[in-house]
């Protein structure tokens, strides 16, 4: 693990040069490709299905023309005789049309000699008989038999199926959604905005695993830090948050102004829904107010803001930028008056730290890769020095530096060394006359390990060092003598940044997104936790405040949403990639990479049952609402059913569910746990019979009025209106209705989430949309009280803890409480007032 840190921090370092556009194009190409497969297969599996249910229906049709008249019954035998032979054949549009006007001559006579009563009853033979009108306009062919059967069987017919019944679209392909029987007209449904709003309470994680010197401790008490687009504020001794929240995209980096009351964050540039490249921007805010002072570099900075730093010697006046262009362009700001003072082109290389001199505003030092820079401003023009290495051994990195209290310049490198840059007599000799002075390295000191990821200066002119391979914290006196050092448990990974609190205590954020508290005498503990990886697991108690999360760095961890701590973690053998808690509470069951699964005993932390369905990763966990049953969806398109026993603690094969032709996504159990609705990626809803046998239910309008358990399915009618016109299918990764079913969060792919009132069947339905993800948002769920909502970012490793404000929550006593604080929302209705 040690060895890898320092490569996987070079390529970290790298990274920020850009990304081969022609690979990005051909990995695009590629998607989509595979998504025209996907849904060429699923067309494909779709139309064979329904020809083998239209072949059955055939004996039921003809059953259906005989009764009504035998004239009818010969020309649906003549249209099924080939060749003298008798077989079940699809019916033509000229043999259907012969049908029609057959029951339209006997429709005539029939009304000139029968009584009211019996014209009644002719009028329901007909519409029985009108095949082509059934066959051309009915949605599926499912609904075709179930009109057939319910409209000449009996007098108290209601309107037909295709009343019933309505249409989405995604990516061309129609999707029915049958209408339930308590609506009588869905055209004059109105779909409002929920009377519940959300409010960010806590923000679970920090970025420390590709990002420098974002830790920083203000007089107010608070540790400043950030992960995915939130700058958040920490209140030490009260554990409480506040947020700000003002930015777009994912924040990169942090620098405090000298009043220790101002900051500067600045952030990437990211993309929009289309994929257009948005503009990167950096934010002056007050850190007592929250209010943003100043927005500068809009329309400036390409890609993101990798660097900031304010002045020192003249309070803070001008702030230097260092963007992630291919130049990586360096730019000194007057930000009060938001006027750009000097820009300059600084070098194609990664940068990674940019800092004014303590004394003097004009001078500016930045380093990266193989580079350190002294420049000089003069006036609107800046001119550099490039650090000459001579006769000492030129490292890959330049990690750090600071300043000392002599003037010198202390970096620390790839190679473990600390490097004393001071100023020196020009070389006459070798540069002849007018040389000017030059900055040369005086002392090299041996300092870790590995990399030299951070420094911090102290008040008394000490020196404190963080490791990367070694992963210490040594304290150096100011001529650079070792005097302390301790060494971070390696389950938090290499040291990245330290922030000093009173010159015992530090604050330490590490590359595996730990924030740790301590000192050398009493040792470090981790105050702020998270993944560090892609997460997509989330499950939430179903009686206590608590919630499970798992991911691609194979960590299962459990949260306490109440004290807003991480309260275990235990290692897995493969990604985790979805979960659910066992009704009974008490156990856990977690879905890997490679079909295996394990179930977790909550208090033990043991594994008490370890099984392998298939080969390809598990999608989704779910228990029947009693805990009788499980089901296990998985990429290979089947459905596994295991009955549980043992108060969880057993499992038992019972069946698969087979008739998917693409692989599961979401599924839900019924109320009274004997069906199961299910989603696949080719964007297919099927219904199961799991009672019977796992039987898949061919006629899907008798599902129309089950009530679901739960509801996490992202296709269904009742959820229908999530979707906005001309979604491709991947658009809403998941969603989650409430436990009192009055409002459905979802997790879309655009960074966001949405609160909908519940239910939703008209597309377009308003929603209020909220941001603070960075990555496309994996996941959702309500707490057990629905006092609270859970979202899960992908790529940017966060979990968001949203509190629920409005109708139907309230803020008594029963609900979860909250000590956290927040001064800031983010929250904006979609197509509502």
């Amino acid at each position: 693990m040690d060895g890898s840190t320092n490569s996987l921090d070079d390529v970290s370092a790298e990274s920020s040069t850009g990304c081969p556009d022609r690979l990005s194009l051909m990995e695009v190409r590629l998607q989509a490709q595979e998504d025209e497969i996907t849904l060429l297969k699923s067309s494909l599996a779709d139309a064979l299905r329904k020809l083998r249910l239209h072949d059955q229906q055939i004996p039921l049709l003809k059953q259906q023309l005989i009764a009504v008249n035998p004239a009818a019954a010969r020309v649906l035998n003549h249209s099924c005789y080939v060749d003298g032979i008798s077989k079940p054949c699809r019916l033509s549009t000229s043999s259907l049309d012969g049908c029609n006007q057959t029951f339209t001559r006997v429709r005539r006579n029939s009304e000139r000699s029968k009584d009211s009563q019996d014209k009644t009853k002719l009028r329901l033979s007909k519409k029985a008989a009108s095949s082509t009108n059934l066959l051309t306009r009915s949605p599926s062919l499912e609904s075709r038999a179930k009109d057939l059967i319910s409209s000449t069987g009996s007098q108290g017919s209601r309107r037909g199926t295709q009343s019933q019944s309505i249409k989405m679209f995604i990516r061309g392909r129609p999707i029915t959604m049958y209408i339930p029987s308590d609506i009588l007209n869905y055209e004059e449904l109105k779909i409002d905005l929920p009377s519940q709003k959300l409010d960010l309470d806590w923000v679970y994680g920090y970025r420390g695993r590709d990002c420098r010197a974002n830790l920083y401790l203000l007089p107010s008490g608070e540790a400043v830090y950030f992960i995915a687009c939130v700058v958040v504020l920490y209140h030490i001794s009260n554990q409480t948050q506040r947020h700000y929240r003002k930015h777009t995209d994912c924040v990169r980096c942090l620098a405090i102004h000298p009043d220790k009351v101002r900051v500067a964050s600045g952030q990437t540039a990211g993309v929009d829904k289309d994929g257009k490249p948005l503009q990167p921007f950096v934010h002056i805010w007050d850190s007592n107010t929250l209010v943003t002072l100043q927005q500068i570099g809009l329309g400036t900075f390409e890609r993101g803001v990798g660097s900031v730093a304010f002045s020192n010697s003249d309070a803070g006046t001008f702030l230097c930028v260092i963007d992630d262009s291919n130049e990586h362009m360096l730019s000194v700001w007057d930000w009060n008056k938001n006027i750009k003072h000097a820009e300059v082109k600084s070098t194609n290389e990664a940068v990674l730290a940019v800092e004014f001199s303590p004394t003097d505003t004009n001078n500016i030092i930045s380093c990266g890769k193989s580079h350190v820079y002294f420049w000089t401003m003069s006036g609107f023009t800046m001119t550099k020095k490039q650090g000459i290495f001579g006769k000492y051994k030129k490292p890959k990195f330049i990690m750090c530096f600071v300043f000392s209290l002599t003037g010198d310049v202390l970096t620390g490198d790839s190679e473990g060394n600390i490097l004393t840059w001071g100023k020196s007599a020009a070389d006459i000799k070798t540069l002849g006359k007018g040389a000017k002075e030059t900055l040369q390295i005086m002392k090299q000191t041996r300092a870790h390990e590995g990399s030299v990821f951070t420094m911090c200066l102290l008040q008394g002119g000490a020196l404190l060092s963080g490791g990367g391979k070694d992963r210490k914290i040594i304290r150096w006196s100011a001529d650079l003598a070792p005097e302390r050092e301790c060494e971070i448990p390696e389950k938090f990974g290499a040291v990245r940044t330290i922030a000093d609190v009173d010159g015992e205590e530090l604050l330490v954020g590490t590359t595996r997104n730990a924030i740790l508290r301590g000192s050398f005498s009493d040792g470090f503990v981790a105050i702020v936790q998270g993944h560090v990886d892609e997460t997509w697991g989330l499950a939430t108690h179903p009686s206590q405040n608590i919630f499970l999360t798992c991911g691609n760095d194979r960590q299962v961890c459990v949260w306490n949403a109440e004290d807003h701590k991480l309260d275990w973690c235990t290692p897995l053998e493969e990604s985790g990639l979805c979960a659910d808690f066992c009704p009974n509470g008490a156990l856990v069951s977690v879905g890997l990479s490679t079909g295996r699964w394990v179930v977790l005993d909550l208090q033990t932390k043991e594994v008490v049952s370890d099984l392998t369905d298939g080969n390809e990763q598990l999608s989704v966990m779910r228990y029947s609402p009693d805990g009788s049953f499980l089901a296990v969806g998985s990429h290979d398109n089947f459905i596994y059913i295991y009955n549980v026993t043992d108060a969880g603690r057993r499992y038992t094969r019972f069946g698969k569910c087979t008739g998917h032709s693409s692989f599961i996504t979401h599924l839900d159990w019924s109320k009274d746990g004997k069906y199961i609705m299910s989603n696949s990626g080719d964007y297919e809803i099927l219904y199961w019979d799991v009672a019977s046998g796992c039987k898949l239910l061919r006629n899907r309008f008798e599902s129309k009025d089950r009530e679901w358990a739960s509801y996490t399915c992202v296709l269904g009618f009742h959820v229908m209106g999530v979707w906005l016109e001309g979604s491709d299918g991947t658009d809403i990764n998941a969603l989650c209705r409430s436990h009192n079913k009055s409002m459905v969060a979802v997790a879309d792919d655009f960074c966001k989430v949405h609160l909908f009132k519940y239910p939703c069947p008209k597309l377009k339905a308003p929603s209020y949309k909220y941001e603070g993800h960075g990555s496309h948002v994996t996941n959702v769920r309500f707490t057990h009280n629905d006092t609270h909502l859970l979202s899960l970012g992908g790529k940017d490793t966060c979990i968001l803890q949203w509190r629920v404000k409005g109708a139907g929550t309230g803020d008594n006593k029963e609900h979860l409480a909250s000590s956290s604080t927040v001064r800031s929302s983010s929250c904006s209705p979609e197509n509502g007032t």
